[in-house]
Parts: structure tokens; sequence; C-alpha cells
């Protein structure tokens, strides 16, 4: 009588299984990791460098930055709400720089988490000033939402990124001069985009900074940007204690203008 051989898989036979597995698992997360990665440089590349694209066809076309005067130019955003009465004092022939901010130049309101409060009135919306001039916006979120961009953060939650476009005046945290204000981006789609623009991922360095943070010490190592996508929306920015199912903090940057 023949004894029965009990079947059955061999220790270099589950080696071989669990190293498939764990290359199929590990397949499926650097997938998602270039995926995200993808959808990160499609945000620059078809949303913000295309409203830079449609900024400087406005100064070309019209000689001047959004919202500012023609005939008389400030070579700032929104310069036509300044008056040289107002704003600018003479002192032994010179005069001297203004130091108040210009009113965001929005598609309605100022994103979350903006700083200050846009101006209503067609004088003042970026779409209308844009069409006026006859530039072409970023087909952006649709028609008459061109001014925003819906993409899932790193939980799969949506999130709107909004941009608007303002003069900071000498003493700013983020840098004076003209900057395209781009708020809802989540801190690891910012540090991203920065390295794209900058080289590095650094919230108070080069063009791309984080708004309110103020530049340091010349020479000094940089700052990080102030929280992290383990963050969840409405916490507090040091408080990773955000749930997989949760919408990822947002955070909001200054983009410098060339012009």
């Amino acid at each position: 009588m023949k004894k029965k051989v009990q079947g059955g898989f061999t220790l270099v036979e589950m080696a071989v299984v669990l190293v498939i597995i764990g290359l199929i698992l590990g397949a499926i997360s650097i997938g998602k990791d270039v995926q995200r990665n993808a959808e990160y440089q499609k945000v620059k590349q078809k949303f913000i460098d295309q409203w830079v694209v449609a900024y400087n066809a406005h100064t070309q076309r019209t000689g001047v930055v959004p919202g500012d005067s023609q005939v008389q130019p400030r070579l700032m955003v929104n310069g036509a709400n300044y008056t040289v009465a107002a704003n600018v004092e003479v002192s032994g022939g010179n005069m001297t720089a203004v130091t108040t901010a210009s009113s965001p130049i929005c598609n309605g309101a100022v994103g979350t988490g903006m700083t200050g409060t846009a101006q209503t009135g067609a004088a003042f919306n970026l779409r209308t000033i844009m069409q006026v001039a006859g530039v072409r916006m970023p087909p952006g979120r649709s028609e008459g939402q061109e001014d925003r961009y819906v993409y899932l953060d790193s939980n799969g939650n949506p999130q709107e990124i909004r941009v608007c476009f303002q003069w900071n005046p000498p003493g700013t945290a983020s840098g004076s001069g003209n900057v395209m204000v781009i708020s809802g981006l989540t801190p690891d789609l910012a540090r991203s985009i920065d390295q794209m623009i900058d080289g590095k991922a650094d919230s108070q360095e080069g063009m791309f900074r984080q708004q309110g943070v103020a530049n340091g010490t010349p020479n000094a190592p940089g700052i990080e940007w102030n929280t992290n996508n383990t963050v969840a929306q409405g916490a507090a920015a040091n408080a990773p204690t955000g749930r997989d199912e949760d919408q990822v903090i947002t955070v909001v940057a200054h983009y410098k203008m060339n012009q």
C-alpha cells in the first residue's frame, strides 16, 4: 500500500510568493507617488504657469499691470487706486515709496486664508480686466471660474486653488512687488511647486514664498513650509493629528511676478 503524500508549499515557494507580493505592493505605492507628482506638475504647467502668461500678456498689450492706470502708471497691481496726493510725499524733490498695500485683484472674493479684501466692481474684477485687454485665460475650473482649479489632495479629497494678484509694499514678510497670490495649496503641493520654481522647498526664499513668512538672516539656512500633509483642514499648523479621510490643511503662497 502506497503512502499518501500530503501536498503543500515549501519554504522556498512561500518566500517567493511573499517577495512577489512585496514587489506588487511596492509598485502600487510607487505608482501613487508618480501619479501625484504628475498631478502637481499639471497644476503648475496647466494653471499657474498659464496665469503667469496671461499676466505678462496683459502687461505687454496695455503697458501696465492689471488694475494700473494707463495714463498715470504706477507699475503696481491695482495702482490706479493710488493717488499721488494721498500716498506719495515729496521731500527735497524726491518722492517717497508708497507703503500701503494694494487691494487684491480677484474674480470675486479672495481665496481661503488670503489677507486683504478684494474690491468689488468690474474695474477691479480679474476676469473682466483680462477680457477687456483681450487676454486668453487658462480654462480653470469652468468658464467664469478661470481663476480656480480643482485637484485631489494626498487623502483623495478635492481641493480648490484660487489665484489673485496684488502689490506688496516694502516690508511685506513674503517680499515686496507685484505677486500672484495662490490659495488652496496643500503643503506637499506647495513644496513641489517651490522646488520646481526655485529649485528648493524654502518658504522664505526665492520667487515662491509662503504668505506671512518673513525673510530670515542673510546667509543662514532657510525655513520649511510650516505645516505638512498629516494636518487636517481647520487644525493648527503644528497639530499632525489628521486621519486618512480628512481633507488636508492648505496654505497660501506669493509668487513674485517679473513685471
